[in-house]
């Protein structure tokens, strides 16, 4: 099955600009996973130190 040559450029772009969509929201999610952990982080911290002040208390 032979296409023509505008047809396969077509699907070429197509499949860059998909790949270019992937990839940005890969990069998206892994930054956005990386804040979310940095944060659930630090309220974990903050309520470790509740705890410990409380229970020296």
């Amino acid at each position: 099955m032979r296409r023509s040559r505008n047809e396969v450029a077509r699907w070429r772009m197509s499949r860059q600009v998909q790949r270019r969509r992937a990839r940005w929201l890969e990069g998206q999610s892994r930054r956005y996973g990386r804040m979310h952990s940095f944060r659930h982080m630090i309220s974990q911290q903050q309520r470790r130190s509740i705890l410990f002040i409380t229970q020296h208390h």
